[in-house]
């Protein structure tokens, strides 16, 4: 209607133009909505770049992990070399007595230092690296050996003669291994197989309590209880079928007790128990640099690291054997 009064008609394609939706308001908005909820959104940029800042992060893992299992195996067999051929790596007679090299700290000619009787340092590292390993690695043989025999039976049979194996390793289990080594290396004289003995003792109750369960869980699986239908006797179904399976475990567990048996060694040696040889192992060093630490600290602390590095690379060693191992076990 006009402004005066009269009604003025307009044209239906012109009502109909200005009845329907800008066509540009739509173009406008649709990449907005695209842009912000859609597949090229922010939100799916976001989850991209967290996906690919995950898989980088995941990457940059594995290398780390490799780079330090190469570094531990290098270490390790570095050790496995001093104690197989020291003369190689040092000196031919590493308790000569140089007086006047005494508490010489790290140089060119000596470059661990020497100790308060002018012996070398490295020379004594190198050499003691023998008596290390064959504690460790005799130790852990010994009583892996015997702790999982124990434990594989005890776990299969079940009963009361798993009750009562169990009640005894517990009662095993609640003395510290240095302190159940040291009661049995203080009645026996001091010598490397008695040492090696204590330790093995010690390692009896841990290998026992971890291969004791790894028998229930594989008691329980289906292919045993197939043997057992099958009429096979339970030592056939142990050799055959059990122990098999408790291997990879016991691996593990041997791989990273090694470095433990080493640390006991030098502890005891470092309590003046250990072995009395010729030559000083490192437990000895360490103990014979504790007068002089303030000033004179190569002494100690050179064979301190060594053990250190030693028990680091058995870990990550025995970490890398578990996930290798894992499926295995699955």
């Amino acid at each position: 209607m006009g402004t005066d009064g009269m009604d003025v008609k307009v044209p239906a394609d012109q009502v109909a133009a200005r009845s329907a939706p800008d066509a540009g308001t739509g173009v406008r908005v649709l990449p907005l909505i695209l842009g912000r909820w859609g597949p090229l959104g922010r939100p799916a940029v976001a989850r991209r770049r967290r996906a690919r800042r995950a898989s980088r992060a995941s990457r940059a893992a594995r290398v780390r992990a490799r780079i330090g299992l190469i570094i531990a195996a290098a270490f390790l067999v570095l050790l496995v070399l001093w104690a197989i051929v020291p003369g190689v790596f040092a000196g031919t007679d590493p308790t000569a007595v140089n007086p006047l090299a005494a508490l010489t700290g790290p140089s060119v000619h000596n470059f661990l230092g020497t100790d308060q009787y002018g012996r070398s340092i490295y020379d004594e590292l190198v050499y003691g690296a023998r008596p290390a390993l064959e504690v460790g690695v005799g130790s852990t043989l010994l009583g892996g050996a015997v702790g999982s025999l124990i434990g594989i039976v005890g776990g299969y049979l079940g009963g009361w003669f798993d009750l009562l194996i169990m009640r005894l390793i517990d009662m095993l289990l609640a003395l510290p291994g240095l302190l159940l080594a040291l009661i049995f290396i203080a009645a026996l004289p001091r010598t490397l197989s008695n040492e090696i003995f204590a330790i093995a003792i010690a390692s009896v109750p841990i290998f026992a309590r971890v291969l004791r369960g790894q028998a229930v869980q594989v008691r329980s699986r289906p292919f045993v209880d197939a043997a057992v239908v099958s009429g096979l006797r339970r030592r056939t179904i142990v050799i055959r079928h059990v122990i098999p399976n408790c291997v990879a475990p016991a691996m593990e567990l041997a791989t990273v007790y090694v470095g433990v048996a080493i640390v006991i060694a030098a502890s005891l040696s470092f309590l003046g128990l250990g072995p009395s040889e010729v030559v000083p192992d490192w437990g000895t060093l360490i103990q014979s640099g504790q007068g002089y630490i303030d000033h004179d600290w190569w002494i100690s602390v050179f064979p301190g690291v060594t053990v250190t590095l030693a028990v680091i690379a058995l870990s990550i060693l025995g970490d890398r054997l578990r996930g290798a191992l894992e499926p295995v076990r699955g």
